[in-house]
């Protein structure tokens, strides 16, 4: 989860994972933990955010570890784009898991539905916060590009995992994480962040968490 403040409400990009219990349940990682810490209202409350003063959220895809809790945000408004929408709920067989449509569970969004608002394309949300197209991991995959007092940031999602994936190597100047849905998409996508000029946060590097505050 990422908290946007300065505007007239809290924004939040993506709002993490499901119960311990649940997922070990539900998507087979026998092993996964959240430490009581890092349980959504505690982080929440630590920052000093009360979730009823989140207005809006925005996500960058629909898969269950980034979209999970929508539950607890009950005066938001829930953004995600509209191609990203339909294909969470008809996913093709091998996708379905990662979007929790499955026989015994259902894809987080569907509980707050009738408050979620589709985009199409390149979107400014709110002043100095724009929703930008980033296909490749998924069909509609977005970044949020955030305006601040000290440059501009780009909430990546999965379009970028970790440093290392923007940072590339010897053979190409990104790399794809070893999850997509189209290959040709995700380098159109990484043309499209270098022309942002903005510094980039991937959705799952360790060191994102180390600095916690950016801007």
């Amino acid at each position: 989860m990422f908290a946007i403040t300065g505007g007239d409400h809290v924004v939040m990009v993506d709002t993490g994972t499901s119960d311990p219990a649940f997922v070990r349940e539900q998507h087979g990682y026998a092993k996964f933990e959240r430490p009581a810490e890092h349980e959504p209202l505690r982080v929440l409350a630590a920052a000093g955010i009360d979730p009823a003063d989140v207005g809006t959220i925005i996500y960058t895809h629909l898969h269950w570890d980034h979209c999970s809790n929508p539950e607890l945000f009950p005066n938001a408004r829930f953004i995600v784009q509209r191609d990203e929408l339909a294909f969470a709920m008809d996913p093709v067989p091998i996708f379905r898991k990662a979007y929790q449509r499955t026989a015994t569970a259902q894809p987080p969004i569907l509980s707050v539905l009738g408050r979620v608002e589709t985009i199409t394309g390149r979107v400014e949300i709110l002043p100095g916060i724009t929703a930008v197209p980033l296909p490749g991991h998924t069909p509609g995959s977005q970044g949020v590009l955030v305006e601040t007092d000290a440059g501009r940031f780009l909430l990546a999602g999965d379009c970028i995992d970790r440093y290392e994936n923007w940072e590339g190597d010897a053979t190409v100047d990104h790399l794809p994480s070893g999850s997509f849905i189209n290959l040709i998409d995700f380098f159109d996508s990484f043309k499209t962040i270098e022309s942002l000029d903005c510094e980039v946060i991937p959705g799952h590097d360790p060191r994102v968490l180390e600095r916690r505050v950016f801007g």
